[in-house]
């Protein structure tokens, strides 16, 4: 099987989408490659060819063996390449995302070996995010909610929703980065939440806040 750059980015985004508690279909895919649903449908019929994924009777696309073990190496590359831009590099948190998409593909497993060697096996992202994949309800369990749901007191955040760069922008010009403590003033009548960080009152929209992981503190 000839692994070309597109069917990598499918695979990691199925993988993706599936670790944001998303059920993959067809238009999943378009939208989160920013595709047309014709070039979904012409991908779609080569991994199941090439025995990268199934489609059940309802669309559902999952990732088979094969799959799962080409996307998962692509995460842990992705991962990697984005530590390396901040922790020696020095880039801006906000930055690394798009770089590592360009440079996840062209890493050889000499370089990902010598990564892992400087940077250490394991660890979080820029973004807070745990190497490979890590659903909702993973999160839940260790205690995480989005920040929308946070009813009121303080919390840390954990976490952040890394593929939306201007979304990114914005969090860091508001404070809200991974490290950062903050404390819910009010959950609003207009679906916006009032925040209080760095000692500032910050308005937030509520999907915005749940793109933001956080654990509440005592």
């Amino acid at each position: 099987m000839r692994i070309t750059i597109s069917k990598e980015n499918y695979l990691k985004a199925i993988a993706e989408a599936e670790s944001e508690g998303q059920i993959v279909i067809a238009a999943t895919l378009a939208r989160w490659l920013n595709v047309s649903p014709p070039a979904v449908t012409m991908a779609i019929k080569r991994l199941k060819r090439d025995n990268c994924i199934v489609v059940d009777k309802d669309g559902q696309i999952t990732l088979t063996h094969d799959g799962r073990e080409i996307a998962t190496r692509l995460l842990n590359r992705h991962h990697l390449i984005e530590r390396m831009l901040t922790e020696i590099f020095g880039m801006e948190w906000y930055k690394v995302h798009e770089e590592a998409e360009q440079l996840e593909h062209a890493v050889s497993e000499d370089f990902e070996r010598r990564l892992v060697e400087r940077l250490g096996p394991g660890g979080v992202c820029p973004h807070g995010n745990v190497i490979g994949l890590d659903t909702p309800e993973e999160r839940r369990k260790r205690g995480w909610l989005p920040l929308g749901d946070l009813s009121k007191g303080a919390a840390q955040v954990m976490s952040v929703f890394e593929r939306d760069r201007q979304l990114l922008e914005y969090f860091d010009g508001l404070g809200i980065r991974p490290g950062a403590t903050l404390q819910m003033l009010s959950q609003n009548y207009d679906d916006t939440i009032t925040l209080s960080i760095d000692g500032r009152s910050v308005p937030l929209g509520r999907a915005a806040a749940n793109k933001v992981w956080v654990e509440p503190t005592h």
